[in-house]
């Protein structure tokens, strides 16, 4: 009940999306390249991978 106006604003809004997916693809690569990147064989080779 406390967030009654925010909801009521949100139904009304109809460019408003339901979900974030848009963005949440957008971040992924960004993501799974930090976590590649803690496997570099070497500091050479993961300062080659970031550039990249």
């Amino acid at each position: 009940m406390n967030r009654w106006v925010k909801l009521f604003n949100y139904l009304m809004d109809g460019i408003l999306e339901i979900d974030n997916n848009v963005i949440e693809n957008m971040m992924r690569p960004i993501a799974l390249g930090r976590k590649n990147y803690l496997f570099a064989a070497s500091r050479e080779a993961a300062q080659r991978a970031v550039m990249l």
